[in-house]
């Protein structure tokens, strides 16, 4: 029989050799130590308890339950290690099991490892029963317990509990300001965040590279420059804006204060740059509408070796939508199909944002139904993709398979709807939209939603009650909303309205040039050139100068840009022959020269010459020069497209056979057979 002496002796020789072993990696000297405890019948809870240890490390979690369950008897510590393999290894819910089917007593380590998985699975009722078994223990003030039950109530969204929690017990640690204020931005609760943060700044003198990123992400979510400055000093004294968490959060906090240069400089600095700080700097060009740069830096990770994600995709193909580069995005697409990035929803989404941007539809729909599985964001694409396309009908079809499959409709779902009534001048059932459903479903209207419903009542022609509309709701000083009134004004030929709301307009903002440009029309075709005269000259007063119109058009690989009355273009001669040749077709089927839209004060001819060098006539006949036959034609525009040229493309679109979309400032013109998706209505 071995002195009690010799027995420890022999314990510190075997959890010396299992120690070594697992330092080691080797996983056949720990098994067969174990083999030769099996062997001699000694049973010793510390060194089972270190073979635990041991095979937990290794990632043989099956032999580690095998010796927990062959143990004749047990403590806390033998408990913990088992928990705390299944946790390390993303096993959480075999940790609680281990927790409810075992009897063995329950430390504050135990607790804190079991608080800590009911946070990964957001099992708030078995969190709320280990916080209340840790109070009656005695245990709620210990630091590890206490915050692993913040961590738990916030990850679970329960911001009321973890409050009292935070209030109640003093001497938190960063940890706990980090698990606080990721809870409220999580939330959306930015004002309680702030509350947060200021105390943080206040009790917590050492910060770890995770508060940087909490407080970092606080500043990106209320869009303080001045606060994440402050932070980014203090990250360079202490050295941590090169921690690649650290400069990646540097980056998304400048790129959503729209400093997309002092982003690219965060991201420069970092010694090592991953997929995440890749992502972020794409963001950031994406969130400031640099989409080739942002675009370029895809291409710069890929030369570096660096994989993309999902996430960048994602970004990525936001970026072609930005451009509407159709070709690019396909490319894209192709390129995240073979990665087997396709099937992720980020993925999917921006997909459907990138062929609705770039006026398919009907490629954004079947990414929809090919999609594994959709979120709100998914819906919500779809819907507001066909009501930009003029596709009204199938917008309502699709908010009623939304509702159908128990979806719960968003802020975003009901502007989408909201536009689709309007095309179908669907009146009652938007006022029942907007008055009765928003409400059941919890969304507030917003400025979107009544800028909806006066198009709603001015696409019905109800221009008078859409003015007290707009004065009763809570966008009397929405310039939107006034121009849509302004420009069914126009529509309908109400002269003495849209003079009045044309001076309102002018009211709140002088320099308005679209509102110049739709009261000059106006003028014209009521044949009050003396009112045209009297714009022209308010104008110049002014200082006020139409913005020139700018299209473009993807032939290939390659966008090129026109600007109206501009001749830069190096293939200039073949351009104005095709649109001679097209101008002189289309007259014989009726087309004249609306000189109505021409603010300049000259001759007919003149006008008729600078009519044809608008923008979007000369992305289209570089378009039919060098598209092949039959293919669709897609033209981007930076404002809204004239009455002149709207009739000139959609009798372009009979003479050519051709099926023609244009994207202006307003929304999508899908012209096919003479005919506009905006049934001529923009």
């Amino acid at each position: 029989m071995a002195s009690p002496c010799g027995a420890a002796l022999q314990r510190h020789a075997a959890v010396a050799v299992l120690r070594a072993a697992a330092a080691a990696g080797d996983l056949s000297k720990g098994k067969a130590l174990h083999a030769r405890l099996i062997v001699a019948a000694h049973f010793d809870v510390v060194l089972h308890n270190h073979l635990i240890a041991f095979y937990a490390k290794r990632g043989r979690l099956g032999l580690a339950r095998q010796v927990f369950d062959a143990m004749p008897s047990r403590n806390a510590v033998s408990a913990n290690l088992l928990m705390s393999g299944y946790a390390s290894s993303g096993r959480h819910r075999d940790a609680l099991a281990l927790l409810r089917g075992v009897d063995f007593g329950a430390n504050e380590y135990v607790l804190s490892t079991a608080v800590a998985a009911t946070a990964h699975v957001r099992n708030y009722d078995m969190g709320r029963q280990c916080h209340g078994y840790a109070v009656k223990a005695g245990l709620a003030e210990q630091p590890y317990v206490c915050n692993a039950v913040l961590h738990m109530y916030c990850q679970c969204a329960q911001m009321d509990d973890a409050v009292k929690v935070f209030e109640n017990v003093s001497g938190f640690d960063a940890f706990a300001f980090n698990s606080m204020i990721n809870g409220f931005l999580d939330r959306g609760q930015l004002d309680c965040s702030v509350r947060i943060v200021r105390s943080m700044v206040g009790e917590i003198e050492q910060w770890d590279h995770v508060s940087y990123v909490a407080v970092l992400g606080h500043c990106a979510s209320k869009k303080d420059f001045v606060l994440g400055g402050q932070v980014h000093a203090q990250a360079l004294k202490r050295r941590l804006e090169m921690n690649v968490y650290v400069g990646s959060a540097l980056v998304d906090m400048y790129g959503k204060c729209d400093c997309a240069h002092e982003a690219h400089c965060a991201f420069e600095v970092l010694p090592e740059k991953n997929v995440v700080s890749w992502t972020a700097v794409m963001t950031a060009y994406t969130q400031n509408e640099l989409f080739e740069d942002a675009l370029q830096m895809f291409l710069d990770m890929e030369m570096e070796g660096v994989q993309p994600n999902e996430f960048t995709y994602a970004v990525a193909l936001n970026s072609c939508a930005g451009l509407a580069a159709l070709r690019n995005g396909n490319a894209l697409g192709a390129c995240a199909m073979k990665t087997g990035h396709w099937g992720h929803l980020p993925v999917g989404n921006a997909l459907m944002n990138m062929y609705s941007k770039s006026g398919s539809i009907e490629d954004a729909w079947r990414v929809f139904i090919y999609m594994p599985f959709c979120d709100v964001v998914s819906w919500n694409s779809i819907i507001t993709g066909y009501a930009h396309h003029g596709r009204a009908r199938e917008a309502m079809e699709a908010f009623r398979e939304m509702l159908f499959v128990a979806a719960v409709p968003s802020y975003v779902t009901f502007v989408g709807v909201l536009s689709a009534c309007a095309q179908l001048g669907l009146v009652e059932e938007g006022f029942y939209y907007l008055n009765t459903m928003m409400k059941e479903v919890g969304v507030t209207p917003g400025r979107e939603h009544y800028t909806c419903m006066v198009g709603l009542l001015c696409r019905a022609g109800r221009l008078d009650e859409a003015e007290r509309f707009i004065v009763s709701s809570c966008i009397g000083t929405d310039i939107v909303a006034w121009r849509s009134l302004l420009n069914s004004c126009q529509v309908y030929r109400n002269y003495g309205l849209g003079h009045r709301v044309a001076e309102q307009i002018l009211q709140l903002k002088p320099s308005d040039v679209g509102t110049y440009v739709l009261l000059s029309n106006m003028y014209a075709k009521a044949n009050r050139w003396d009112g045209v005269v009297k714009v022209r000259k308010l104008m110049r007063e002014r200082g006020v100068r139409k913005e020139p119109g700018v299209s473009w058009i993807q032939v290939g690989s390659e966008v090129h840009v026109f600007r109206s009355e501009e001749k830069l273009h190096p293939q200039m001669d073949q351009i104005t022959k095709k649109l001679g040749e097209l101008i002189d077709q289309i007259k014989v089927i009726g087309y004249v020269p609306n000189f109505a839209v021409v603010l300049h004060d000259i001759e007919d001819e003149q006008k008729e010459e600078h009519l044809m060098y608008h923008s979007e006539k000369l992305a289209l006949a570089f378009g039919l020069i060098h598209a092949p036959k039959g293919e669709t034609i897609r033209i981007m525009k930076n404002l809204r497209i004239c009455d002149d040229c709207h009739v000139a493309i959609k009798l372009a679109s009979i003479v050519t056979n051709r099926r023609i979309v244009v994207r202006d400032a307003v929304r999508f013109h899908c012209i096919e057979g003479g005919v506009c998706s905006c049934d001529d209505y923009w």
